[in-house]
């Protein structure tokens, strides 16, 4: 599988697969994001999260893919740091404002800086026409999360420091998926670079948690450990899906790309949470799906 992926890198057949991986990834994501914002604490959420994906990883990181290569010691020290700080914010961010506003201002975010480091860090450029997406994109995204703002009543008196903690997430978020984009492409297969971010990843929450966990009814815990089972398979294939993506096309396609999860996460609030969604919620969200298919062809 590693050769093959590696194989069709930059061709026709791996950007129209780096396309199919990044809208499962924005689906999954949204999922993952859902999976936070529950019943359960967030942080203990996250924490059960990270300790079950850390723990099916550790097989396959010590037995089955390669060991990574020396010089991609240090690399992951950064991703580790950088994932670190933005789960911390993460978790903030979900714990004072309401989902669907929060969760479009750090996706919105999120690909505008995902995009300029592209161009800084790959050498990768936009298009006039891909610009336009990107504008058309972030006018839904932001849109969205306005029109959230004025009808949500949910975490109300917390709603500014939760909007500035989701700005501050988003900018992690460009930050990780050029960085993370940076090392599954630095390392020779690719799958060596999953197994160890999964198992490397994986403890620093469970430990940052533990008071919260003493704190937590014994009628709770199955429950949690069982989301935490669920996030982590979601987790596996979201993550895996936008790195493989990034991997065999444009890190700044397939940012902006998986931010059609706003999308996806709105469904979730309706459908799920059972928030409402009505016309000119539907009319934000078709804006964000027509940006992302905009630099989809203004790219070919």
């Amino acid at each position: 599988m590693s050769d093959w992926i590696i194989s069709v890198s930059g061709t026709e057949t791996g950007k129209h697969l780096a396309l199919g991986l990044a809208l499962l990834a924005a689906f999954l994501h949204a999922l993952f994001g859902a999976l936070q914002k529950g019943r359960h604490d967030p942080w203990l959420s996250r924490a059960a999260i990270d300790a079950s994906y850390g723990i099916i990883a550790a097989p396959f990181a010590l037995f089955v893919v390669p060991w990574p290569e020396p010089f991609m010691w240090p690399i992951f020290v950064g991703v580790f740091f950088i994932h670190v700080a933005y789960k911390l914010l993460q978790a903030a961010c979900y714990q004072r404002g309401a989902y669907t506003v929060v969760y479009p201002v750090v996706r919105g975010t999120g690909p505008l800086f995902a995009v300029i480091g592209a161009g800084f860090i790959f050498g990768e450029h936009f298009t006039i026409g891909q610009w336009a997406g990107v504008a058309t994109l972030l006018a839904g995204i932001y849109g969205l999360a306005l029109y959230n703002l004025r009808n949500v009543t949910v975490d109300r008196d917390t709603m500014v420091p939760a909007l500035m903690l989701a700005v501050a997430t988003g900018a992690f978020v460009a930050l990780y998926t050029t960085y993370d984009a940076y090392g599954i492409r630095a390392t020779a297969d690719p799958f060596t670079f999953l197994a160890w971010f999964f198992f490397i990843d994986g403890w620093f929450m469970p430990i940052f948690t533990a008071r919260r966990w003493t704190k937590l009814p014994s009628s709770e815990m199955v429950p949690l450990i069982k989301r935490g089972v669920i996030g982590a398979i979601v987790a596996y294939f979201s993550f895996g899906s936008i790195m493989l993506a990034t991997r065999l096309d444009k890190v700044g396609e397939a940012a902006v790309l998986r931010e059609t999860s706003t999308v996806f996460a709105a469904l979730i609030g309706w459908l799920v949470l059972g928030e409402k969604v009505g016309p000119r919620r539907t009319a934000l969200m078709a804006l964000i799906a027509a940006g992302a298919v905009i630099v989809e062809i203004a790219g070919r």
